[in-house]
């Protein structure tokens, strides 16, 4: 990587004319994070200062829009197998070990940290002060140490930026220290490959090797946060999307990628308090984050005109590809990956708010796409069936993905954010009940999925029914609606929805063979029933209780 090299002649002389290093605490230094040995350290660096390091350290490049483009190499997504956490006495029976959490050993993680900062030595890094939580009460400071100022860019991007004032007085709760030139020896340091994403929370330190994938930066920051908010501060940690009416009705829209998330919760009508990351504390909602983290594959201005309008000067697209002989990006090209990214501040959203705070949730939707055609386009769910839900994540991919997939493909994932839980799914289905019975909040499940058959025989849900039937439960016109119970699953489905033809809201009405709908709803049943055997012995009997129904035979 270019960031390993002695700087070029006219990036040492940018440097020697900058006067300054940008805003710091008085006396913050890097010495108790071992980089005193560093060439330079930049601090706090404004975003068009980071866009000229980069540009003069060839790492990247202007779009015509002025948004900055660069490649992470290697790594165009998350490693969650190389995702590991200390095992110590704060985390060695707390932390919901398994495929998610990887323990990793302390003396290891010390003999790699030392071997980290002294790859660091003789570099240039670029330090972010940053807040992580827009409530201030729960409010945590955190350092991000990068290699490159692109990274740092990032971080800029994401979190929640410090005034000057705060910066003077800055004191760091966490620090991330991030390394992608440094690639890990699995025989020697005790990892699986070369790279890794390594939580130390005796020490309050994320340790990034090997990968320049911005992602590890921002996950790691919300599975610290899920491992101490539920635990240390009652709240209740979410991975999801958030908005607010105009009278201060707060909706929030849990969903897998695919189920419509983003498309459902920008709303124009409405304030966006955030698109991925929140807690749910005593007042109510706040972002964990201060920026947004887009998909860009297909991206255009008249299907997410939001997100099209955001990529300007100050965001950052990762991965991304040019219509041929030009500066514009071709957002249909995936020849790198079908992950490319876009961060910006939430200030490039016209409708966000800030501070992202907002109240209570007064409706919560869990999205899933349903490629089988069993669930209701629209149920409300008990706090039982809420919980249990909410345990399950569920959506289904459709066949035609990979080669010889000719069925869709059930995804379920915990919570809806599986990779990214420290404690056991149970101890947040748990909290959100809690939450849901204090509040009397509606929970709504939405399929966004198949109508009137499983994929290859129904059709997709119009997206003008969906919207009709969110905006009928924010109207609190559902409250009114007489309900039928689907059979197995047992979810009330309301009878009459304006917009939306009553036909298509019981999904066995839409289907011509009702046996063949009988037993595709058996099916997913089960599957949903195997699925939660590993979550069992540490759930309720009111989450037990809303499991489906299926008949056994004898």
């Amino acid at each position: 990587m270019k960031s390993e090299q002695t700087p070029s002649v006219p990036l040492k002389k940018h440097i020697e004319t900058m006067n300054h290093y940008g805003l710091r605490a008085e006396g913050a230094t890097l010495s108790n994070l071992g980089l005193s040995n560093v060439e330079a350290a930049y601090w706090n660096l404004t975003p068009a200062e980071l866009v000229e390091e980069t540009i003069l350290r060839g790492e990247g490049m202007l779009t015509d829009t002025g948004a900055l483009a660069i490649d992470t190499g290697e790594f165009t997504g998350r490693s969650p197998k190389d995702k590991y956490v200390v095992v110590d006495n704060i985390t060695k029976d707390t932390v919901w070990w398994g495929d998610v959490n990887n323990p990793f050993d302390t003396d290891k993680f010390n003999l790699l940290y030392n071997r980290v900062t002294a790859y660091l030595t003789g570099k240039e890094v670029y330090v972010r002060d940053v807040f992580a939580c827009a409530d201030v009460k729960h409010r945590l400071s955190v350092r991000v140490v990068t290699e490159t100022p692109w990274a740092s860019m990032f971080a800029h991007n994401m979190f929640l930026r410090p005034t000057a004032d705060e910066l003077k007085t800055f004191s760091a709760d966490w620090t991330i220290v991030c390394a992608p030139g440094f690639k890990a020896d699995a025989k020697i340091d005790g990892t699986r490959q070369h790279n890794f994403t390594i939580m130390n929370f005796t020490q309050k330190v994320i340790l990034i090797g090997g990968s320049g994938y911005t992602g590890e930066i921002k996950k790691g920051i919300f599975t610290l946060l899920n491992y101490i908010l539920p635990q240390e501060k009652n709240v209740l940690s979410m991975h999801c999307s958030a908005n607010v009416g105009k009278d201060g009705d707060t909706a929030v829209f849990f969903g897998l990628s695919g189920t419509g998330k983003t498309t459902l919760s920008a709303d124009p009508n409405r304030g966006l308090i955030g698109d991925d990351e929140h807690g749910w504390s005593e007042k109510g909602v706040f972002n964990f984050e201060g920026g947004c983290y887009a998909k860009c594959v297909n991206l255009t201005r008249d299907k997410e005109p939001q997100i099209w309008d955001a990529v300007k000067f100050g965001a950052l697209l990762e991965n991304i590809e040019y219509h041929e002989n030009t500066s514009t990006v071709d957002f249909d090209n995936i020849s790198k990956t079908e992950n490319t990214r876009v961060s910006y501040p939430i200030n490039h959203i016209s409708n966000a708010i800030e501070p992202s705070v907002a109240g209570v949730p007064k409706n919560i939707f869990f999205l899933t796409c349903d490629a089988f055609g069993v669930l209701p386009p629209i149920s409300k769910l008990t706090t039982g069936q809420a919980m249990y839900h909410f345990i399950s994540g569920y959506t289904a991919k459709v066949a035609g993905t990979e080669m010889g997939i000719t069925e869709p493909t059930l995804t379920f994932s915990a919570c809806f954010g599986k990779a990214f839980l420290p404690l056991h799914p149970t101890k947040y289905a748990e909290l959100l009940g809690k939450k849901l019975k204090e509040n009397k909040v509606n929970v709504w499940l939405v399929n966004t999925g198949w109508t009137g058959g499983a994929y290859g025989t129904g059709s997709r849900m119009k997206l003008a029914y969906t919207r009709a039937m969110i905006t009928a439960a924010l109207n609190g016109e559902l409250e009114k609606v007489k309900t039928d119970t689907l059979p197995v699953f047992g979810l009330a489905i309301p009878t009459a929805i304006n917009g939306v033809p009553p036909e298509i809201l019981n999904p066995r009405n839409t289907w011509k063979d009702k046996d063949a709908y009988d037993a595709k709803a058996a099916q997913l049943a089960a599957s949903f029933i195997k699925n939660f055997e590993q979550y069992a012995a540490a759930a309720s009997k009111e989450i037990l209780e809303a499991a489906p129904k299926v008949a056994v035979n004898a």
